[in-house]
């Protein structure tokens, strides 16, 4: 049983023996850190049952726990607030619980409802980037998470990979390409990415000659033969011409093994992958299943809308006036096939920015009206945009930062800090470029990760890769430290402690509270579906170590005794921490 859980059954006895009163519930916080205490009770929710000061109420309280509990050493009352001061005897058993847990915090998941987590879900014309990078890595670390606090999850995507746009990245291949193929140097993503920027250029010049010509902007943006060819092309897919499909099937395989190498690069993985091209159509026949029972309404040119009036949005197209399908009709569909493939799914949480919150709301509120149950387990994550100092990405003109250049870019700024640090004489050049590598994703992961989803993102590439303060490779670095003394501690077989012989530093006893918290870190981080919980709960932990390192003598302590316990506590501060980036994705080194 968790303390706060321990503590709330004797504070009820407390008041249900002193003052003959049922108290519901116990408020905590944690103490501040100028008074003594490790757990804080607030008195003043309690003055709803037992009349009275709180001073003096939290004085009797404090007494009673006292004189009646074991691991209650002593207290003190601030207004009304009662701090308890636990003993030593209570964190010692608690560490010995948890000192060889390789897993520590993680709970197994149980065979209940498993959760779906969509991410990446990019466009089959341009490579993955900078904005990509946070909606997989948000998408990744949720995941994780999930899975860690007890859920069973499959982590899937659904591909965008039909439409105007990807016939745009065609055509222009078709026309301008002279059979250029992916090579070694140029990824298959990035080579029709090129072709997607030749569109827009294309298409600008010739709408500038149509205004030349006398056509308003407008005009010329509908004119412009290169669109018009784009349109043709598309109705071309739709109806299954052989040349277009053979084209369409061609490129996009070169982009699908272009994305497996970034996601490989970056440490993501998917259990099930959904394809547009597929699901597009799937959600009509539920709009049929709708219109019978009035979810939808047919209007006169035969498009069926839902109208969500009632419910605080506006009415919602769902099907057009020629019978094809919009985006929301391919997402109703796909939701409820996901949930045929895995029947065991029993929510589904959607990673995608914070720009789609309204077709969110509505998607979601659509499928609460068609009867299915498991709708009201629908998350959006939602996030904000990433901006570089440089300004806004645009994919069309070419001025996104590519994912892979990012990844190689982050890999060389770990290099260039390192060797101004000169901390890697000792490692030669395979394990330099893996070190590189690693600092230099677990920078950008971290830094990231660190922010509060909802958060728009200013991303300094330099600043991420900083040794000091709230960043990726000081966590890593304080992990490598903490190997380094493991490597070096001899600790004789013969060492064994009890709590009768061990009396902690206020350091020791900071770090062991610190790694308390974390198996219900874990629990708010899924519960909020927010990585940045474990990002600076890890952070905070490293602190806590580093003043522990400052303050204390671990290798020439006193006593074998003392040497051994924190040995013990260092690895177990090391294990959390390698668990904890392990929820972001973040590796880390033994040496650094």
């Amino acid at each position: 049983m968790k303390l706060q859980e321990t503590l709330e059954l004797h504070v009820k006895a407390a008041i249900k023996a002193l003052f003959q009163s049922e108290l519901p519930s116990v408020e905590f916080q944690a103490t501040r850190k100028e008074f003594a205490g490790d757990v804080t009770v607030v008195v003043f929710p309690m003055l709803r049952v037992v009349k009275g000061n709180p001073v003096v109420i939290g004085e009797q309280v404090g007494q009673y726990l006292l004189d009646n509990v074991d691991l209650v050493k002593g207290f003190n009352v601030v207004k009304g607030f009662l701090n308890i001061e636990i003993s030593d005897s209570y964190y010692f058993e608690f560490f010995q619980s948890i000192k060889n847990e390789e897993k520590f915090g993680f709970v197994d998941h149980k065979d209940d409802e498993a959760v779906m987590v969509e991410y990446s879900s990019p466009n089959t014309n341009k490579p993955l980037h900078l904005g990509h990078v946070r909606n997989v890595l948000l998408g990744y670390s949720v995941a994780e998470i999930l899975k860690a606090s007890g859920k069973k999850v499959y982590k899937t995507q659904i591909i965008n990979d039909r439409g105007i746009h990807i016939c745009k990245s065609m055509l222009a291949y078709q026309k301008f390409g002279e059979g250029e193929v992916p090579t070694q140097d140029l990824k298959g993503d990035k080579l029709v990415g090129n072709y997607y920027v030749k569109f827009d250029q294309e298409y600008k010049a010739e709408i500038s000659k149509l205004m030349a010509e006398g056509q308003s902007e407008d005009e010329a943006k509908k004119n412009a033969p290169l669109l018009l060819e784009a349109k043709e092309m598309l109705i071309k897919w739709e109806a299954g011409d052989e040349d277009v499909v053979a084209l369409w099937t061609k490129m996009n395989q070169w982009v699908y093994d272009g994305f497996d190498v970034t996601y490989n690069n970056i440490g993501v993985d998917f259990d099930t992958y959904y394809y547009e091209s597929n699901t597009y159509l799937l959600g009509k026949e539920f709009v049929a299943e709708g219109l019978k029972t009035d979810v939808f309404v047919k209007k006169e040119d035969g498009s069926v809308w839902c109208d969500l009036t009632e419910d605080g949005l506006d009415e919602k197209i769902v099907l057009r006036s020629d019978g094809t399908a919009v985006y929301m009709t391919q997402d109703i569909g796909t939701a409820i096939q996901r949930i045929k493939d895995y029947p065991d799914v029993g929510g589904m949480v959607y990673t995608v920015g914070n720009e789609q919150d309204y077709h969110f709301k509505v998607l979601f509120l659509i499928l609460k009206k068609l009867g299915f149950d498991w709708a009201k387990n629908l998350f959006h994550l939602s996030y904000g945009m990433v901006d570089l100092p440089s300004g806004k990405m645009k994919s069309r003109e070419g001025t996104v930062v590519d994912a892979d250049d990012l990844i190689q870019e982050m890999a060389d700024t770990a290099e260039e800090i390192s060797k101004e640090l000169g901390k890697l004489e000792e490692y030669d050049e395979a394990e330099k470029s893996d070190l590189y590598k690693t600092i230099g994703l677990g920078a950008l992961k971290y830094y990231i990760l660190k922010v509060d989803p909802k958060k728009r993102i200013l991303f300094d590439p330099k600043e991420s890769i900083d040794f000091q303060g709230n960043t990726g490779p000081f966590i890593q670095y304080t992990y490598a430290r903490i190997q380094s003394i493991l490597r070096k501690a001899n600790i004789g077989a013969d060492v064994t402690l009890s709590a009768a012989n061990i009396s902690f530093h206020e350091k020791e006893k900071e770090l062991i509270k610190q790694l308390e918290q974390f198996p219900e870190i874990i629990q708010n981080a899924a519960e909020q579906h927010s990585p940045a919980l474990i990002a600076n709960y890890t952070y905070e932990l490293v602190k806590g170590f580093n003043s522990f390192y400052q303050n204390v003598s671990i290798l020439g302590a006193d006593t074998e005794e003392e040497k051994s316990f924190r040995v013990d506590l260092s690895k177990t501060v090391s294990q959390t921490i390698k668990n904890a980036l392990s929820l972001l994705g973040i590796a880390v080194p033994e040496r650094m």
